[in-house]
């Protein structure tokens, strides 16, 4: 192997407290990267995933600095560089994939003028030729008919088109290390399968070396030949990929793999117990930061920190770690126990046809047919039901979700909630005991959530809005909310910007909660976090079906997660139903090729 292309040495990144005392965020992490290794980069909401990798870019959030360590990328310190220098080093030797494609793109420039710009600035690539390296970048990237697709701009293309456009604006420069920030996340299965054999593809014809920053341990062993595992600001365990996830030598690595939900079993997947700490709260008394959370903690594991020692060819930060390799994992797991029989009918959807054409007297003269998202849906809720909604992107899950809550008018069919309210009205026009009984929990919390507000706040209102409750009646809905959710109860005075993004989703969730629903629609909830929250949220959930009768329609792209949680399973494409029926029937034994291929996806 060659010399390191990255070489990082005790790099602890943090700020100043009140008292001009240092607070550490990433803490006396070491890592070496030679060119064309990948390395997967994982852990929970918080840990310092991101801030590690923006570090390495030469960038710090505001607030943060370097409190120590040494950072080399090609023999140069990209924390102390020019700033003309770091232009050139970030999308050249250098480059960015992030999670949102979408907010990356320049939504007023067409796809060919970014791209453009991409190598006016880190290329000698003379302008007469920037086309032709377009168009070769577009079918490295697997994407059809370039020439049409370079006049497009950024919103007439899909979350898969997108992402294969910011990966074809990183290659532009040809860099020597790619860094990925969750840039799978957002897509369903099919996609997400189709980039990852694509960033494979690259990194085996170029001999590019990969940071991949992820909360699904199966994305990073799908392109990773190492993993890193990220804990309170350390790194806890690094070592081969197949190593680390058939043996793990961490208590943390353990839980984390016993929180990913498996297709076909009836057990639960296992959420860690507690919370991780803050940036804050880490290192009292010097202790093992994982201590108060280790179900094999030991009292030495209270008395000192532990050093990093090589146990079975891995790096690992556990007084335990040599005994931890013959531990096995949490077998445990509580059965899921899914009910068979349900009630009255919640939601009744009926031979729904939904376009986003308007009116118009062209329209009218000509008699052209509107052209349909979905058409002819059928399906039903009862209470206590959980009914799964899975496709790929653009197969119209989320218009359904939105024409229930009354963000989308539908074109024909019938909408009732509890036989009682006909919901083809907007939510404006619905009165506010339907718009109570019907909760919608966004993919995306920075988008739903008021960043001026403070977390009492935002759990509040929908308590003032739908009961009008004392202010210590609020208060104490509020503690119980964000206790279940797994949240302290000193986030009351916390701004979603001070939240993490499993936290902030946590939040949206609360909110929908405290209104007391019949049904809540969740679009793509779970996709933003990491699996020992996500494990927290699918016990959430089933325990609220159980106790309060709640009925769910659950968006996702991870069959997964809809395999463990839902009981029935509505299979979209291109806004058509191809199968339904109960979950164990359609997704052991499925009778569509399509859905067939959607299992075949699966990491």
């Amino acid at each position: 192997m060659s010399s390191s292309l990255l070489s990082i040495n005790g790099l602890s990144i943090g700020y100043s407290d009140t008292q001009s005392r240092p607070v550490a965020v990433v803490s006396s992490v070491d890592l070496s990267l030679a060119a064309g290794e990948t390395l997967g980069l994982v852990g929970e909401s918080g840990c310092g995933k991101s801030t590690l990798l923006l570090a390495i870019m030469g960038f710090y959030k505001a607030g943060l600095h370097r409190l120590g360590g040494d950072l080399q990328f090609m023999g140069e310190d990209p924390g102390v560089m020019p700033a003309a220098d770091l232009q050139k080093l970030r999308g050249g030797r250098m480059a960015l994939i992030p999670q949102n494609a979408g907010q990356s793109l320049t939504p007023t420039m067409k796809i060919e003028n970014q791209l453009f710009e991409a190598l006016r600035l880190h290329s000698d690539l003379p302008s007469g030729l920037w086309r032709q390296r377009c168009f070769s970048l577009l079918d490295r990237v697997q994407l059809p008919d370039p020439g049409e697709l370079l006049k497009r701009y950024p919103h007439e293309l899909s979350g898969g088109q997108q992402q294969r456009i910011a990966i074809a604006m990183a290659l532009a420069s040809e860099p020597d290390l790619l860094l990925l920030d969750e840039p799978t996340t957002g897509l369903d299965v099919t996609t997400q399968v189709h980039v990852l054999d694509l960033l494979r593809e690259i990194t085996a014809e170029t001999h590019t070396a990969m940071i991949y920053v992820s909360h699904d341990i199966g994305v990073i062993s799908a392109v990773c030949n190492k993993i890193a595992i990220m804990y309170a600001g350390e790194l806890v365990e690094l070592g081969d990929k197949n190593d680390l996830i058939d043996n793990p030598a961490h208590p943390y690595t353990k839980g984390l793999l016993d929180s990913i939900p498996r297709m076909h079993q009836d057990r639960l997947p296992v959420s860690l117990e507690g919370l991780q700490p803050q940036p804050g709260q880490r290192n009292l008394d010097n202790q093992c930061v994982f201590v108060e959370r280790c179900s094999y903690a030991r009292p030495v594991c209270q008395e000192h920190k532990p050093d990093s020692s090589t146990v079975s060819a891995r790096q690992v930060k556990c007084h335990l770690a040599s005994e931890a390799l013959g531990w096995k994992s949490v077998e445990g797991r509580d059965p899921i126990n899914k009910p068979t029989k349900f009630s009255r009918v919640v939601l009744r959807v009926k031979d729904l046809s939904v376009s986003y054409d308007r009116p118009s007297l062209k329209r009218w003269f000509t008699g052209r047919e509107p052209s349909l998202v979905t058409q002819g849906i059928e399906f039903e809720i009862r209470r206590g039901e959980i009914l799964g909604l899975v496709g790929e992107s653009g197969s119209g899950k989320s218009t359904l979700l939105k024409t229930i809550a009354g963000l989308q008018k539908p074109f024909s069919g019938s909408l009732m909630l509890n036989d009682q309210f006909d919901l083809h009205h907007s939510v404006g026009s619905r009165n506010a005991d339907c718009q109570q009984k019907i909760q919608l929990v966004f993919q995306n919390p920075d988008a739903s959530l008021n960043p001026s507000q403070t977390v009492e706040v935002i759990l509040a209102r929908p308590i003032k809005l739908y009961f009008g409750s004392s202010d210590e009646a609020i208060r104490q809905q509020i503690d119980e909310m964000l206790t279940r959710v797994n949240l302290p109860l000193a986030y009351r005075t916390r701004y979603p910007g001070q939240l993490s993004g499993g936290e902030k989703q946590r939040i949206a969730i609360a909110r929908a909660l405290v209104a007391k629903p019949d049904l809540i629609l969740c679009d793509e909830i779970t996709s933003a976090l990491d699996v020992s929250v996500q494990a927290s949220i699918i016990k959430l959930l089933l325990r609220l079906r159980q106790e309060s009768q709640l009925a769910i329609l659950f968006v996702s792209h991870d069959l997964a997660v809809v395999d463990v949680l839902a009981d029935q399973v509505v299979v979209l494409e291109q806004g058509r139903i191809r199968e339904s029926g109960p979950v164990s029937r359609v997704f052991s034994d499925p009778g569509d090729a399509y859905t067939q291929s959607l299992l075949a996806s699966v990491l």
